[in-house]
C-alpha cells in the first residue's frame, strides 16, 4: 500500500531566502514521523509568471505549459505544508500567485502553515492565507510560526527548538488524521 503525498511548498522565491532552510527542517520532521511520502515543492522551480490564463481556473482548461505542470504537481498530492514568509504584513505575492493558478486541485485537502518573520513569526502571514485556504476547501491543520531573530538560519539550516520540532510533528499527526477521510470524499466524488 503506498503512502499518501504530503507536498512542503517553499513560498519564497526571492534570492538569499531562507524558505528552503525552514522546508528542509519540516521535510526532515515530516519524513521521519513515516505516514507520508514527503516532497519539497519549490515554486522557483515552477517560475509561474503573474496568472497568465485565459479562462478561470475552475474550468481546468489551461493552456500554458508551466500552469499543466504546474496542476499535475499538486493533483498528485493529498496534504500540504505552506512555508512562507512575512512580507509587509501579510504572505507573499509568489505564494498567491501559485494559489491562484488552480482550483480543484486543491479542494478537500489538509494543510498546514509554517511561517517564518522577525519578532511577529509570520503570524499575519498565517492569518491572511487562512480565509484563501478556507474558500478553496483546504482544511487547516495546524500552523508554527518561527521567529527568526531568536531562531534564525545558519549556514543554510534552520535553528531550531523543541517547541518548533512539537509543533511541526503535531502538524504531520493531524494531516496523517485527517488525509483518509479526505482522500475518499474526493474518490466518491460527492462534492
Amino acid at each position: 500500500m503506498t503512502k499518501p503525498v504530503l507536498q512542503v511548498i517553499i513560498g519564497s522565491t526571492r534570492p538569499g531566502r531562507v524558505g528552503p532552510a525552514v522546508a528542509q527542517w519540516f521535510f526532515d520532521i515530516a519524513a521521519a514521523e513515516g505516514s507520508f511520502d514527503v516532497e519539497l515543492v519549490d515554486l522557483v522551480d515552477y517560475n509561474l509568471p503573474i496568472f497568465d490564463e485565459p479562462r478561470h481556473p475552475v474550468l481546468r482548461q489551461y493552456e500554458h505549459e508551466h500552469t499543466k505542470r504546474w496542476s499535475a504537481t499538486i493533483a498528485r498530492a493529498d496534504a500540504f505544508v505552506f512555508v512562507v514568509p512575512e512580507y509587509n504584513h501579510s504572505f507573499n505575492a509568489a505564494t498567491k500567485n501559485a494559489i491562484d493558478y488552480l482550483n480543484h486541485e486543491w479542494k478537500h485537502k489538509p494543510l498546514g502553515i509554517v511561517s517564518y518573520g522577525s519578532m511577529a513569526m509570520g503570524v499575519r502571514a498565517v492569518q491572511a492565507l487562512k480565509p484563501i485556504f478556507s474558500a478553496l476547501r483546504l482544511i487547516f491543520c495546524g500552523e508554527v510560526t518561527i521567529p527568526l531573530p531568536i531562531n534564525p538560519v545558519v549556514d543554510g539550516v534552520l535553528s531550531s527548538n523543541e517547541v518548533l520540532d512539537k509543533g511541526a510533528a503535531a502538524i504531520v499527526r493531524e494531516l496523517a488524521i485527517m488525509s483518509p477521510p479526505l482522500q475518499q470524499l474526493r474518490e466518491s466524488g460527492a462534492f
